[in-house]
């Protein structure tokens, strides 16, 4: 398994461009995401990624793509859709004194673009496999019209209609449909 590494020593005052075109396997999350079959990523995790020092920040700024395989939640369809996202993250070195104030701090925006790191070498592996994972639809539509199946015949709505009753229906009670009560 290769990570995505960047040494911090290594930056200095010009931009370091990295480019990733790596497996799923490479990536816990989303290959955790693969095997329980939430989603099927068909093509390597490919991205442009810039890092730079910003005084004491380091910036990583990047743009990651990645080909997919859903299966609409309307209709059962499958189709294939692409996740494209655009990210920054502002890391800062973490020491003792920091950590223990940050837990009383609330969070402004700029916190919520930061992570920290510690040692010399900060692993974007986590950050790739978040930015994918936050794109990838709970509940995948083919397309936003998608007329799903019929709920009594199962039909494709997509594809042809059916005679079944077009009323709404309830589930609400439908326990108590053939229930009935005699006196005594």
């Amino acid at each position: 398994m290769v990570n995505v590494k960047i040494v911090v020593d290594h930056i200095k005052d010009t931009p370091i461009a990295l480019h990733i075109d790596e497996p799923v396997e490479t990536f816990p999350l989303l290959a955790g995401m693969q095997s329980d079959k939430n989603c099927c990523i068909t093509g390597n995790i490919q991205g442009d990624i810039t890092v730079i020092r910003e005084y004491d920040n380091i910036r990583v700024t990047g743009r990651i793509t990645a080909p997919l395989a859903l299966s609409c939640s309307r209709c059962l369809a499958d189709y294939t859709s692409f996740v494209d996202t655009s990210f920054t993250i502002f890391f800062r070195k973490e020491n003792a004194a920091t950590a223990s104030i940050e837990d009383e701090l609330e969070l402004g925006e700029m916190d919520l673009l930061s992570s920290s790191y510690s040692g010399d070498e900060i692993d974007l592996t986590h950050e790739i496999e978040e930015q994918v994972a936050m794109e990838i639809p709970l509940k995948p539509l083919c397309n936003d019209g998608c007329k799903g199946l019929c709920h009594e015949c199962g039909i494709d709505l997509n594809i042809s209609s059916c005679s079944c009753s077009k009323e709404p229906v309830s589930l609400t009670f439908s326990a108590l449909k053939n229930f009935t009560v005699t006196k005594k």
